[in-house]
């Protein structure tokens, strides 16, 4: 199954000039905890970096400067990993493990940004197959034991 399927077209983006208190404001009003950085080129959004929540922690809070001083383009993360949206699950999960990041941009043959693949959003994915999978050997031990009583 292609990652477009799978990823989260609602991604939260940012260019660079946006004042870390106020990407901190917009993770907090959508309940993420990444920006992603873009790029806009004719009329399309080209990731360039990511902010995570934890980037905002370490580089502004616990050094104890100002969120208003920095911009989200002094503290991304720089040349950002992105998987194609034509890429399997299983390829797209290695990239991440090779890469060491929890979230990944997916872009289109061009480059362009069309969403984002996380962590989470694939921990819950597996964890409803494996509850469907679960569901099926219980229901079909149900019906062996109903067929031969």
């Amino acid at each position: 199954m292609p990652i477009s399927e799978l990823c989260n077209r609602e991604v939260v983006v940012a260019e660079k000039s946006l004042s870390v208190a106020e990407a901190a404001r917009l993770m907090r009003t959508h309940h993420v905890g990444d920006i992603v950085v873009v790029e806009q080129r004719e009329g399309c959004n080209y990731p360039v970096g990511i902010v995570t929540d934890r980037d905002i922690v370490v580089e502004v809070v616990a050094a104890a400067v100002s969120p208003e001083s920095f911009k989200v383009g002094d503290i991304m993360v720089p040349e950002v990993a992105t998987v194609r949206e034509s890429e399997g699950l299983f390829e797209a999960l290695r990239y991440m493990r090779d890469k060491g990041v929890r979230r990944m941009p997916v872009v289109d043959g061009s480059g362009g940004l069309v969403g984002i693949l996380t962590l989470d959003d694939l921990l819950t994915l597996l964890a409803e197959e494996m509850t469907e999978l679960a569901k099926l050997v219980s229901h079909e031990r149900l019906r062996e034991a109903a067929a031969r009583t």
